[in-house]
């Protein structure tokens, strides 16, 4: 990446944004927009519709139409392979475009978000158009006077609402699936982070991709969200964000016509160091990063640390450094280490947090405050809090900001119970030189990934689902076909 070609995409005026519908760029019905504020500084990019339910009704509609016609599904794998194949060569094309577009609009730090957006969305594509022909049926053993047959088939219309953390990467966990498999789509993106997904889907029709199959509805989650998962005619609906949304998309499928819903509810993931780590430094480093990249605002983030007590004392001395040596600012900067969170009421969300925290009494060894309030964005400082016990809110609540809690154990037991010491379960790490202490630990602790010895990183070839509360379903790998898929029997009597 080049500084200069990043500051020259930085000043690019955005044009008001439009629904993508049918193949088409339209407005929505009501004619209704929302401002898209930068969390960089304040300022006002451009605008999106707010769609509502005349709006999301025609985006369903259009695509049950091009599903039940066949203009995606029915085409030969072969040639819905390719389509995808050069989608995913149009997204790197213009992946400097595109991180720099969706930084603008959610903060994250370039340096994360150029690999972990664009790049990572077009090696998902990739992925599920070189896997969409490995789909087979099954033959079961019958006896010999039937023939049992099992198909695999696409559901027809997938809803996806995607967060705005990492639109790109999360979308395409959705999208490259489920389109593969011949099914079409409703994307509704986060009304605060919609730029990046509305031009990486305009590159699909770009590809080739068939009018009606691919259709985007921007709005908010309680107009245009609501609107989606109460449609009748939406099959599944794949879902990334809160636990308190996720719950009132399960109402929402009850109230209408009982769609699946497929929930990434985000975590309080445990990050657990033991003493025996000949990594420390390693650990240290990887503790940081895991919860202060993209200001902490990762749903797979290590916001809990658990240090054996041994070390706790060095070891906290160790990422207090590491995080008060980050650079924190401006996210178009290459040299920027932490950037903005999203958006003014996530700021205040987060802050308040670190004020319930200073009034408990608890001991903040870095961090605390808002920062650089002069550049009219929204930054906090990388706050680390020591001695957090199992009963304060910092320890159970997801905070989603750059804020660890740091807790101390004994024994590898305690260990295990304070992990498990809460209603999510989505990602954990543990540090340790002993191999059966580490597969013990990776039997024990309730989260869909536990990483090993590192933090982060895991690829499209592993799933990543929840436990517990962080919901239900597999993003990633060849596990997240089956949320697309439909099986049917046929029992033919010879």
């Amino acid at each position: 990446m080049d500084q200069c070609a990043i500051d020259t995409l930085r000043h690019e005026a955005i044009s008001p944004q439009s629904l993508l519908i049918d193949g088409r760029n339209i407005p929505s019905v009501n004619g209704e927009t929302l401002a898209v504020i930068s969390p960089i500084d304040g300022s006002v990019l451009s605008t999106i519709p707010q769609a509502d339910t005349a709006d999301v009704d025609l985006a369903v509609s259009v695509a049950r139409k091009s599903f039940e016609k066949g203009l995606w599904a029915k085409q030969a794998p072969a040639a819905r392979k390719n389509v995808l194949y050069k989608w995913a060569d149009l997204i790197e094309a213009n992946a400097l475009e595109l991180a720099v577009l969706g930084v603008r609009d959610n903060g994250t730090e370039i340096s994360m978000a150029y690999k972990a957006e664009p790049l990572s969305a077009a090696a998902t594509i990739r992925y599920y158009a070189e896997a969409l022909d490995k789909v087979y049926g099954d033959i079961a053993n019958t006896p010999g006077d039937v023939l049992g047959l099992v198909h695999t088939e696409p559901v027809g219309v997938v809803g996806a609402i995607i967060p705005w953390n990492f639109p790109l990467m999360i979308g395409a966990w959705k999208i490259g699936p489920a389109l593969a498999l011949g099914n079409s789509v409703v994307l509704k993106p986060s009304e605060t982070a919609s730029l990046s997904l509305i031009k990486m889907c305009q590159l699909a029709h770009e590809a080739g991709l068939p009018e009606g199959v691919l259709n985007v509805v921007t709005g908010s989650g309680a107009v245009t969200g609501k609107a989606l998962a109460q449609s009748m005619d939406v099959d599944v609906l794949a879902f990334t964000g809160s636990g308190f949304v996720g719950r009132k998309l399960l109402e929402y499928s009850a109230q209408s016509n009982l769609k699946r819903v497929y929930l990434e509810l985000g975590g309080k993931g445990p990050h657990i160091v033991f003493a025996d780590s000949e990594k420390l430094e390693e650990a240290a480093r990887a503790v940081v990063s895991g919860i202060f990249r993209n200001a902490g605002q990762v749903c797979v983030a290590g916001s809990r640390l658990l240090v054996q007590k041994d070390i706790q004392s060095e070891f906290v001395q160790r990422i207090r450094e590491l995080a008060e040596a980050m650079k924190l600012g401006d996210p178009l900067d290459l040299k920027t280490q932490m950037g903005a969170l999203n958006s003014s009421d996530h700021l205040s969300k987060v802050l308040s947090y670190i004020e319930r925290t200073k009034s408990e009494g608890l001991e903040i060894i870095t961090g605390g405050n808002q920062a650089l309030p002069q550049s009219g964005g929204f930054y906090v400082e990388p706050t680390i809090v020591n001695n957090v016990a199992p009963q304060s809110s910092l320890f159970r609540d997801e905070v989603f900001g750059p804020v660890l809690s740091v807790t101390p154990f004994e024994s590898e037991e305690e260990a295990i119970a304070l992990a498990n010491d809460s209603d999510l379960g989505l990602a954990s790490g543990v540090w340790t030189d002993n191999l059966s202490r580490a597969h013990r630990m990776v039997a024990a602790i309730r989260t869909g990934v536990v990483h090993v010895n590192t933090y982060g990183g895991a690829d499209g070839t592993v799933p990543l689902g929840g436990h517990k509360q962080s919901g239900n379903g597999q993003d990633k790998s060849l596990l997240a076909f089956d949320k697309f898929t439909n099986k049917k029997t046929a029992w033919i009597k010879l």
